[in-house]
């Protein structure tokens, strides 16, 4: 005889209690995480501490890095990384997928991100992102676009790496929109190098969609759904580098940035 089946778009009991039981436990560490390990991050960022080096690294950069890959942790996921993040001042771009993308970026190299100005108004991940060295930019707007290009220019310049989701928004996980081409034009003139990222969620990219941002989802829903998620794997592959250069021209370097994410993502 069939166990009786739960009607379409309702949990089966097994599944609500095992998403009850991930809650019961990553509450507490969540709640630890913002307010135990948060204001040590922060100790660890203030001016004339983050600028001492351990192994190399910046503390600063050390904190965001440990922070990041441990609210990761939190969520259920498991780092893996693939090739190596360039040193000193390089624009990596990646496919976009959630606001969890800056979180694992942030867990495998500092750098500082290109983002929608709403992003600021988040709980939580709004504050850090102001405080991550974020470039907030207000969509359609051409002004905000030019200041945004000439503070990533500079950054550059500095040495200092950069992080953009060429795609400008995310897409629901099934897909990689075109990437576009302005955003590159950074780092044509600074003649720094473009670092494609690949993200993917659960093996294989097998959980794009399940990470990705709902229809008419919001951020603190989407937050509190990967709460709740089962564990899984979050792929970071950096891929090979472009070198920016006149000779090049940014809209190829976008076509070649997004082929190589593609391709990686299909591997």
């Amino acid at each position: 005889m069939n166990a009786p089946s739960s009607p379409a778009g309702v949990p089966a009991p097994s599944a609500s209690l095992a998403r009850a039981f991930r809650y019961a436990y990553r509450v507490p560490l969540l709640l630890w995480h913002l307010l135990v390990d948060l204001p040590l991050t922060l100790l660890a960022m203030m001016p004339g501490v983050g600028a001492l080096e351990l192994r190399g690294e910046r503390l600063d950069h050390l904190a965001v890095r440990w922070w990041s890959a441990g609210l990761m942790r939190v969520f259920g996921f498991r780092l893996r990384r693939v090739g190596e993040p360039l040193r000193g001042g390089v624009m990596f771009v990646a496919n976009h997928v959630s606001w969890i993308d800056i979180i694992t970026m942030h867990s495998q190299r500092m750098m500082g991100f290109v983002a929608k100005r709403e992003i600021e108004r988040w709980p939580v991940v709004g504050w850090l992102a102001s405080r991550g060295q974020t470039i907030f930019h207000h969509r359609g707007n051409a002004e905000s676009l030019g200041g945004v290009l000439h503070e990533m220019l500079a950054r550059l310049r500095d040495g200092h790496a950069v992080g953009v989701f060429p795609e400008g928004g995310t897409r629901g996980g099934g897909e990689i929109g075109p990437f576009h081409a302005r955003i590159f034009l950074a780092a044509v003139e600074a003649g720094a190098p473009v670092q494609p990222v690949a993200l993917r969620y659960g093996e294989g990219g097998s959980a794009q969609r399940t990470v990705a941002f709902a229809p008419r989802e919001h951020f603190l829903g989407n937050f509190l759904r990967l709460l709740g998620e089962p564990p899984r794997v979050a792929e970071v592959h950096f891929l090979e580098p472009i070198v920016a250069s006149e000779a090049e021209g940014r809209r190829r370097i976008a076509e070649t940035a997004r082929q190589r994410i593609v391709e990686a993502m299909t591997g």
